[in-house]
């Protein structure tokens, strides 16, 4: 990863705070970080299955043409993907609407991330301990965690 370097004569500054949400805030925010969860887990599943096909059809001596298609992980192609899902999906119907963008984007970006360490792992481009695949996030053990990039934040 290439590291940030400000040019001559800039500073860099940056802030850190801390919330303390009311119960509306708090239960908007948990809604938000499992938005991301779920992206996650989606996108994981998505890309896993035809890992999983092509590993089954391999078994059955289907040839290397013929195979299911590989299936992108960067984080266009995801969020394409979603998009077109979202609305239709039962995991999502009900209540994608309810939360940002952003954070669904985060657990997307974040999949793409696991995959691509995977991938440079197995490849032996990846410094360090052998990276596994992708697993799905707990709902009861990951931590919860989301990203907002874009647009103005308000606290």
């Amino acid at each position: 990863m290439k590291r940030f370097r400000p040019q001559s004569g800039f500073v860099v500054q940056a802030f850190r705070f801390a919330l303390d949400p009311n119960a509306a805030q708090e239960t908007a925010l948990r809604s938000h970080c499992g938005g991301a969860r779920a992206a996650y887990n989606w996108a994981v599943g998505w890309v896993s299955a035809s890992w999983w096909q092509r590993r089954a059809e391999e078994t059955y001596g289907i040839g290397e043409g013929e195979l299911t298609q590989w299936r992108p992980w960067s984080l266009p192609a995801l969020r394409k993907e979603f998009n077109a899902v979202k609305r239709t999906d039962p995991r999502f119907a009900g209540w994608w609407e309810d939360n940002s963008k952003e954070a669904y984007s985060t657990g997307l970006a974040n999949a793409a991330a696991a995959f691509d360490n995977y991938a440079t792992s197995k490849q032996g481009k990846r410094r360090g301990k052998k990276v596994g695949m992708p697993r799905f996030k707990s709902k009861r053990k990951a931590r919860l965690s989301c990203r907002f990039t874009t647009g103005t934040i308000r606290v």
